[in-house]
């Protein structure tokens, strides 16, 4: 099936004719998807992020300050890991919002829009939660939780 019109089909003897018998004028090209991918999308967004005669870093900013924030609550993780971990937490959070407000992010863009800053979101939520819940002397205590962990363990 040809990639722009999906009207084209094999026959047996591997000659090719159109769908249909008709002589294919004025048809419009199909909407299905061809059964073979020859090729990725890229994902919205996934342009630079700054124009292509910038230094390359200045091209990816948006990635950088994720990574950058990540990095740095790493190392901060070895000597006081909440803070560390709230700090890697938010940089994904931080790198939702940019997915979600910046047009252009460069290589933070991996899927669609919404999904990148839903993992984004739902990552970064999870280790500020976990981050802040951890022993000893938890920030946020949640009170269900023990009751859940007394039912399951018994």
């Amino acid at each position: 099936m040809s990639a722009e019109t999906g009207a084209e089909r094999t026959g047996k003897a591997g000659r090719t004719r159109e769908a249909g018998g008709s002589a294919g004028a004025g048809r419009r090209p199909s909407r299905r998807f061809p059964l073979i991918t020859r090729d990725t999308a890229r994902p919205e967004g996934g342009g630079r992020a700054a124009p292509g005669d910038a230094p390359a870093p200045a091209r990816q900013w948006p990635l950088l300050c994720v990574l950058a924030g990540a990095a740095a609550g790493l190392l901060v993780t070895l000597g006081h890991f909440r803070a560390g971990l709230l700090t890697v937490g938010l940089s994904l959070l931080a790198g939702a919002v940019l997915r979600w407000a910046v047009p252009s992010v460069g290589m933070l863009a991996v899927r669609s829009r919404f999904t990148d800053v839903v993992t984004y979101g739902v990552l970064g939520t999870a280790i500020v939660l976990l981050a802040l819940m951890a022993q000893p002397a938890p920030v946020l205590e949640i009170p269900f939780l023990e009751d859940i962990v007394h039912f399951t363990i018994r």
